[in-house]
């Protein structure tokens, strides 16, 4: 199963809404990386807008952004992954809940809490009346809605299918957090299609979702996609800078990856987040596109080529591991 990606829209630590990777920004020390948000009036009816909370602003905006960077072309179904939903709005009811003793507690935050709220938003913006799903999995659950799309493509049951990827940052959850990292947030929709729509589309060859796996699986995977090694033009890693973390991909580079081969690096550009692959595949897709990886981006530089086939890995907290295949539209 495969799909052509042919539009995205970004909202991230960068200004990626302004389809604009050269990710310039100084990350060095920074704890928290904050989305930094469009202008939202340009994109969402100023009436619904008053009454968004901010990952409903992030999703619909980033959603709008795709439709316009398709060139105003409608989904035929909506699917979004989120490992914490919205979960500032749920601690602002939980918090109402004890502050009041469970009386005269406002459902408002409790509704725009459940973890569909973002698709449901985007169908009544965007007034789409069919298949809509979210998917909530931790640090897969993008990809298990990459992977929903993809059979609903294979399966003919849609031609043009909206994915998107949001987390919110939570202080409260990040006080949780046992191993600190850089944390961030974002949100990423793509406009996934049986046809590619021009020169910069791009292919998502395979996306493969893997709990605890054993030392052999991106080989594995490699195999099945009839994918040698050394025919990846690039790598791209979730390193977030935890050396608990960090160490399965250095044990990656020093045993897999040949020294020829690109390595390049995005979570100190958005932070760490469960949905931080839906940044590192608008990334690839615009250096596939573009010709080249951004500096900021590059761990090891490798061969002298343009990027036609990028592997993207990455874990979260050592539990989920996912690997999505990325290639130019048209390469065999």
């Amino acid at each position: 199963m495969h799909a052509y990606l042919n539009a995205a829209g970004l909202i991230s630590p960068q200004r990626t809404f302004e389809n604009d990777f050269s990710c310039t920004l100084n990350t060095q020390g920074a704890a928290i990386l904050p989305a930094i948000e469009p202008d939202y009036k340009g994109l969402i009816n100023p009436v619904q807008l008053r009454r968004m909370s901010r990952i409903l602003k992030l999703g619909t905006a980033a959603a709008q952004l795709c439709i316009n960077n398709a060139g105003g072309r409608q989904p035929d179904a909506i699917i979004v992954g989120t490992g914490l939903a919205c979960v500032n709005d749920l601690e602002v009811f939980l918090k109402s809940v004890i502050e009041t003793d469970e009386q005269g507690v406002s459902s408002i935050p409790f509704i725009n809490s459940l973890h569909n709220t973002v698709a449901a938003q985007v169908a009544r913006t965007l007034k789409i009346q069919s298949y809509n799903n979210t998917h909530c999995h931790r640090g897969a659950s993008f990809e298990n809605a990459l992977l929903d799309a993809l059979m609903l493509l294979h399966e003919k049951e849609h031609r043009q299918i909206l994915v998107g990827g949001i987390d919110e940052f939570s202080r409260h959850y990040y006080n949780l957090l046992t191993t600190k990292v850089t944390s961030g947030e974002g949100a990423g929709f793509f406009l996934l299609s049986d046809l590619p729509a021009g020169e910069n589309s791009v292919k998502i060859s395979a996306v493969r979702t893997f709990y605890a796996p054993g030392e052999d699986f991106i080989p594995r995977f490699l195999a099945e996609q009839h994918t040698p090694v050394h025919h990846l033009d690039a790598a791209l890693l979730g390193m977030n800078g935890a050396p608990g973390d960090d160490a399965l991909y250095r044990r990656l580079i020093d045993c897999l990856f040949p020294p020829g081969t690109p390595l390049i690096t995005y979570k100190h550009l958005c932070g760490e987040y469960p949905t931080s692959s839906a940044f590192a595949l608008a990334l690839a897709a615009r250096a596939i596109a573009a010709g080249a990886f951004p500096p900021p981006a590059i761990l090891r530089p490798g061969k002298p080529a343009t990027p036609h086939k990028v592997l993207i890995y990455n874990h979260y907290q050592n539990c989920n591991h996912t690997l999505i295949l990325v290639e130019k539209a048209g390469l065999m």
